[in-house]
């Protein structure tokens, strides 16, 4: 059974991996550094997954890290299960920008109703996903903000455990009481573990905000994420770190491509602020329900992210 589970197994965010490559330069030099990166970029290589898309008519040309231009990545967390291609459980757009040092989040509801791109059909966000994998995702996402997604990042959830655990597990603040899968959340400053964790951002329908509530748990989790794995106390996991990084996540960067973005970029994380999509409204069409944007609103986001990647 734990080696089924282990083949399941298949990372959710650059800023995640932002966060370990901050563990790298508090190294510095010598012959331990040497062994983190080479086993840093072992992960990496495990990691890195192209994906075969077509040029964004947004983009005139490849980004370009050396220039420090910004660029946009799509988080995806996946629950993938047996037999099943699963659907997108969590979308979270980044924005960066190094000239103002920041970095801009937006997480979509996954029950957005949105034209999906290259399938014909009107439905919910997730079920880009399930519909055509990373490349069908990118492409809804991209046509719902009108602006270039440039990278992906994918994590299966069942895998998230294993991140959290490796690097110690994570302390937040939680806003409200509630249980779930077994586990007590009380109200306050809460540590967890792996499986903890993942309960914890799941949670939603016993919160009063919905999805919403739930994108907040998450964006917690991965900001403590970041803030453990670039600590001190970190440092002599770094094998279980980046084992569970190269295990569970998926992405186009290259390892050089992400050493660019650490040397180039590392400032934009200092700064990291989270765009909140606040009139929306849920309806149900033929029985089903979706969540549905405001244009005005979606216009207004829209703008926020060209100015952030420097769009006309």
């Amino acid at each position: 059974m734990r080696s089924e589970k282990h083949k399941k197994r298949k990372k959710r965010t650059w800023v995640k991996v932002l966060g370990i490559l901050v563990v790298l330069l508090v190294l510095g030099g010598g012959a331990y550094a040497y062994t983190v990166y080479h086993s840093l970029n072992k992960a990496v290589d495990t990691m890195h997954s192209p994906i075969e898309r077509d040029v964004s008519d947004k983009r005139t040309k490849e980004v370009e890290f050396n220039d420090k231009e910004p660029f946009s990545v799509l988080l995806l967390g996946v629950d993938e299960r047996e037999n099943d291609k699963g659907r997108s459980d969590s979308m979270i757009v980044l924005t960066v920008n190094p000239e103002v040092k920041s970095v801009k989040m937006l997480s979509i509801p996954r029950d957005t109703l949105t034209d999906i791109i290259g399938h014909g059909t009107e439905d919910k966000i997730n079920h880009a996903y399930a519909f055509g994998g990373v490349e069908m995702s990118m492409d809804t996402v991209e046509n719902l903000l009108d602006i270039p997604i440039d990278y992906y990042v994918k994590i299966n959830m069942e895998g998230f455990e294993d991140i959290v655990n490796a690097v110690g597990g994570v302390t937040v603040q939680n806003d409200i009481d509630f249980s779930v899968d077994g586990h007590n959340f009380n109200k306050g400053e809460l540590t967890l573990n792996g499986k903890e964790a993942l309960a914890f951002t799941r949670m939603r329908h016993e919160d009063p905000r919905g999805d919403f509530g739930r994108q907040l748990r998450q964006r917690e989790i991965i900001q403590a994420v970041i803030n453990e794995g670039a600590s001190v106390s970190s440092l002599w996991k770094f094998d279980d770190i980046f084992d569970a990084l190269g295990n569970n996540v998926k992405t186009n960067m290259t390892f050089e491509e992400m050493v660019d973005i650490q040397k180039h970029y590392k400032a934009a994380a200092k700064e990291i602020e989270q765009i909140r999509i606040k009139d929306g409204t849920g309806t149900k069409i033929d029985g089903i329900y979706y969540y549905l944007i405001p244009d005005e609103e979606l216009d207004e986001i829209q703008e926020i992210l060209k100015k952030h990647l420097e769009i006309s």
